[in-house]
């Protein structure tokens, strides 16, 4: 099954693809690789989910923030390629959680976005390396921000 399809299948609305709002691109693509900076947790509607883990956040909502930006990353792809399957499978993704310093789940809390990608892209290609790491602080106050290196089919 495509990965459209797949989509399609698990009844998944993607947000509108972002845009990059400095000195960078959202998606380059070098060497049969396709590197996505940094997206955020921003919805079908335009909001954010903001907020740290550990303080007033609690696990369930930095997961539903990691799948939600798992989203917006799909949506980036898809705008950029036309369709998710010139997407062969995702390689690395590196997670940061915006978290108090004894916050100890993020790993949890990126399961959001490896779990929709892997529901996305299958067992095989929708599983790679992952890091996960707390940080102080993320851009508008973000509860999680999430970018991933993907491998392209050879006509992409």
């Amino acid at each position: 099954m495509s990965h459209e399809a797949r989509l399609k299948e698990l009844k998944l609305e993607l947000p509108q693809a972002g845009r990059s709002l400095g000195v960078y691109r959202p998606v380059l693509v070098a060497g049969g690789m396709a590197y996505l900076s940094g997206h955020g947790p921003v919805g079908v509607d335009g909001t954010a989910v903001c907020g740290k883990l550990g303080d007033n956040l609690q696990k369930e909502t930095g997961y539903d923030a990691s799948r939600r930006t798992g989203l917006a990353i799909l949506a980036s792809l898809r705008q950029h390629f036309g369709s998710l399957d010139a997407v062969r499978r995702i390689v690395k993704t590196t997670g940061f959680v915006n978290a108090t310093p004894d916050f100890k789940d993020h790993p949890a809390v990126i399961n959001g976005f490896s779990e929709l990608i892997h529901d996305v892209f299958g067992p095989e290609a929708g599983v790679g390396a992952r890091s996960a790491m707390g940080v102080a602080s993320l851009p508008a106050g973000w509860a999680v921000e999430i970018e991933a290196i993907f491998e392209l089919e050879e006509q992409a």
